[in-house]
């Protein structure tokens, strides 16, 4: 009797035990979903981000300034909201933003801080798009691991001429309706790649010089422990700023930015500024104008 009375109290005080740490653990982290921050039908506008920096090169070529112009305009004209500046962007210069478009010399040169902001941006789904030598840097490891393939600076890799495009994903929304094409301009070749996830190639092309065909175009998905699921996309090509200009790849950049954004592609190819009535706020139809390079709208 004595000896069941003992099991009895023993099972108690176990199971008291038990409950009581099952209520002092921290409740299970959800797993980010994958589906898009943004569907199909929703009108508010995108939010993008220009990273320019200081023209490099001679005429015509890594004309940063000129695009951060240029794009702010184009893409204000197709319904976006459009930021920028000239220097790595801040936590609260990246609070509302959609997807940052990045068009500057060795962009993959960070602070710890500046990682900091970099992936906390991302964490919250912050979309990227990489033109030219922004994949340049002195971590190319790192780097690669935010938008799938990188380059070390200082380290001679570009190939210029002919660049002829192969598409090799003709089903990617960003290459919609994209045949095989040319452009004068400059390839990179030598790239350290992410691994774990592996880019999706979407265009390459054979090295003018060499011969090697070396991805030229891709996206990248990733999602950093803790936070949503991130896209990138790269274009290396970009040396000759008169190629901007080309409709084929303008078109192909307004998609991967609004893809990137987590927005259906055709939202900025197909879209038009909002009317201007009156000064109304930002995103409202008669919202300010985009602020220049360098500076910020205020109101935030």
């Amino acid at each position: 009797m004595a000896r069941t009375i003992w099991a009895v109290v023993l099972t108690a005080v176990v199971s008291a035990g038990v409950a009581a740490q099952q209520q002092s653990q921290p409740p299970p982290v959800p797993v980010p979903s994958a589906a898009p921050t943004v569907q199909a039908g929703n009108t508010r506008p995108i939010h993008v981000y220009i990273r320019g920096g200081l023209k490099s090169h001679g005429e015509g070529a890594h004309d940063y300034p000129q695009f951060s112009a240029d794009w702010s305009k184009l893409l204000t004209e197709k319904g976006a909201l459009v930021d920028g500046s000239f220097h790595f962007p801040s936590a609260q210069e990246l609070a509302s933003t959609d997807v940052m478009v990045m068009y500057k010399g060795d962009a993959g040169y960070m602070t710890a801080s500046e990682r900091q902001v970099m992936e906390d941006y991302l964490k919250r789904g912050g979309g990227l798009i990489t033109i030219h030598d922004t994949l340049c840097g002195d971590d190319p490891q790192y780097y690669s691991s935010i938008v799938g393939g990188s380059k070390l600076h200082g380290e001679r890799n570009f190939s210029s001429g002919a660049i002829k495009y192969t598409i090799v994903d003709k089903a990617s929304p960003i290459m919609k309706g994209m045949s095989d094409f040319e452009i004068a301009d400059e390839a990179f070749f030598k790239i350290t790649w992410a691994k774990s996830p592996e880019v999706k190639v979407l265009a390459t092309a054979p090295m003018p010089a060499g011969g090697e065909v070396v991805p030229q175009m891709w996206t990248y998905e990733r999602t950093i422990f803790g936070g949503q699921p991130f896209r990138s996309f790269v274009w290396m090509q970009g040396h000759t700023y008169a190629n901007f200009k080309n409709p084929q790849i303008e078109g192909m950049l307004l998609r991967a930015i609004a893809w990137a954004a987590h927005y259906p592609v055709d939202t900025l190819v197909n879209g038009t500024a909002p009317a201007r009535g009156g000064r109304g706020r930002r995103g409202e139809g008669g919202g300010d104008a985009p602020a220049a390079p360098g500076g910020r709208r205020g109101g935030r």
